[in-house]
């Protein structure tokens, strides 16, 4: 199938042009170590994760804080995607790629898959934000149904009721299910936009899939005489404990009824350029403070991330200043919310897709 294609619209392209002349200028005065502290977090926070771990295992024998420190440690795994896996997908800590390679390999270690997560990200997510059937991060599971013009069916009808009980089981899904599957299953997005994948990476995600088990389970079970109850358990709420907090990050960006699902015309063609795609797509939080800054990666400066990928979250309050300031002179949407409006706004889309809204309205 051919790839969907931007609008092409010369003026656009001449903002866009100004815009990242201006960003450039901007970055270029700025101090050049900021990515260092990236590179601390890329060696701390590993060692956080680990060394919760431990800490459980030799203390193996206080059930409570065994299950507390896999708590901690879900919660650890998110600020290490957010600091970590998604700089170094973008090669953005270090110069050097096969250091953010190396990076990026971290995130086999802890349940996930490294190399479809990147294909996903940059070929899929970067590529067509918010585009259905190519977008991996909305792609249908059919429990939920995230973009408006598609007809509710079945239990969807009911997803602003049960969705509560879905979004915990978030890291589940994405450990046990999606990774198999966008390997897998030739009706995938990513295969879409990926193509064949490698038999050695097949035999990879497989292999490191079991060492996560074994180790998180096994290790305890078998050498530190654990109860099974107590390992699953305590591994269980570390995933429900990550999933929950991984979405109150990433939910409140894209999927809200104030963004576009843009549709592809007949001919795979996007109604927007490139640079009114993402601003039609994304949004931004308006929460900035050191916490969001240092600890949860900028994650509320999301439009600069999409419009300049190359450069690290220790750069976007700046990069967003420049953003905001252009998009008032020249009329572009640029959005931001507090936090919990955008995830009250995202409950709306799931009621308004519930009911059918977007059909109502075009009637």
């Amino acid at each position: 199938m051919e790839k969907p294609f931007y609008l092409k619209d010369p003026y656009d392209n001449q903002l866009f042009n100004e815009l990242r002349k201006r960003v450039n200028q901007r970055v270029e005065a700025l101090p050049k170590n900021r990515d260092v502290y990236i590179q601390i977090k890329a060696i701390i926070l590993p060692l956080v994760y680990f060394g919760l771990y431990l800490f459980a295992l030799f203390n193996a024998d206080r059930p409570w804080v065994y299950i507390s420190s896999f708590v901690l440690m879900g919660i650890s795994l998110v600020l290490i995607y957010l600091n970590l896996i998604h700089e170094a997908a973008h090669n953005n800590i270090f110069k050097n790629k096969k250091l953010n390679s190396l990076v990026l390999q971290i995130f086999d270690l802890v349940g996930a898959n490294s190399y479809i997560w990147k294909k996903r990200h940059i070929a899929a997510h970067h590529a067509y934000p918010n585009v259905d059937g190519w977008d991996t991060d909305i792609e249908q599971s059919g429990l939920l149904l995230i973009v408006p013009w598609i007809k509710a069916k079945g239990i969807q009808k009911y997803q602003h009721l049960f969705f509560f009980l879905v979004y915990p089981l978030y890291l589940f899904n994405w450990m046990f299910i999606r990774d198999f599957r966008d390997f897998f299953d030739q009706e995938r997005v990513i295969l879409k936009t990926q193509g064949k994948i490698p038999a050695s990476e097949k035999i990879k995600m497989i292999s490191f899939k079991f060492f996560y088990f074994f180790y998180q389970i096994a290790v305890p079970v078998l050498f530190l005489k654990i109860s099974l109850g107590l390992a699953l358990g305590a591994w269980f709420l570390q995933v429900i404990a990550a999933s929950i907090f991984a979405l109150f990050v990433l939910l409140p960006l894209h999927p809200l009824p104030d963004n576009a699902f843009p549709k592809l015309d007949e001919k795979n063609g996007l109604p927007f350029s490139w640079i009114c795609h993402q601003l039609e797509v994304t949004n931004d939080l308006q929460e900035n403070n050191w916490f969001v800054r240092n600890v949860l990666g900028n994650f509320n400066f999301h439009v600069a991330h999409h419009l300049f990928p190359n450069y690290s979250y220790m750069y976007y309050s700046e990069i967003t200043e420049e953003i905001e300031q252009f998009a008032k002179e020249n009329n572009l949407g640029y959005k931001r919310f507090p936090i919990f409006t955008a995830l009250g706004k995202h409950v709306d889309l799931l009621k308004q897709n519930a009911n059918n809204a977007y059909f109502i309205l075009e009637e």
